[in-house]
């Protein structure tokens, strides 16, 4: 991880005073980590996530995508859109919603990133996919990465995680082959290039 923090660092020296930094990357890869350890690196810096931006369950159940949590029409990509462009135009403060991953839900509003916020990183699986709506969110960008992983790591890491939510093997048999892992896949192969590319595992 600190070998990684100062590639990621060395790039970050060439950005421009307010940045806007994507960490992109499958299921499991540990964006969430390497994103919260480079804002803590920073002074003035910002988490992101994209999970806040989760369709809530019961408007994924009444579109019969509940089971799919996680797949890319799952999230209001409108609203990271506009989340970002807010930050761009220098608001004030934005206020941002934070998914609760114990409860499953977003939680709205739940920070605020202040005009004076100079590195703003923004992690989620699907930041460059090349698809319609995401790829509209690239603008934003001034800096990319993308986390690469092998899957065998990935369902070790992901059957790990879900073993702590307490899942039963099944259960966790039925999200890894039905989801987690697909949509692993579809960042795998449907992701623009990134700037920089993390190997790891």
């Amino acid at each position: 991880m600190e070998t990684t923090l100062r590639k990621l660092n060395d790039r970050l020296s060439d950005l421009p005073y307010r940045s806007v930094v994507a960490v992109a990357g499958p299921p499991g890869a540990g964006k969430s980590t390497l994103a919260e350890g480079l804002v803590l690196a920073q002074d003035d810096a910002a988490l992101l996530p994209m999970d806040g931006f989760h369709f809530d369950d019961a408007v994924l159940r009444d579109r019969g995508r509940l089971p799919w949590k996680g797949a890319p029409d799952t999230f209001d990509v409108g609203g990271l859109l506009s989340a970002l462009k807010r930050l761009r135009d220098g608001e004030d403060a934005v206020a941002v919603p934070v998914f609760d991953r114990d409860l499953e839900i977003s939680r709205g509003a739940a920070r605020i990133i202040p005009r004076r916020t100079r590195l703003i990183v923004v992690e989620g699986n699907y930041l460059l996919l090349d698809r319609t709506p995401w790829q509209s969110l690239a603008t934003f960008f001034d800096l990319t990465v993308m986390i690469d992983v092998p899957e065998d790591v990935l369902r070790d890491r992901l059957t790990a995680r879900w073993q702590h939510h307490g899942l039963t093997e099944e259960q966790i048999a039925r999200k890894l082959d039905e989801n987690d892992l697909p949509n692993g896949r579809t960042v795998r192969d449907e992701s623009r290039g990134a700037d920089l590319i993390l190997r790891q595992g």
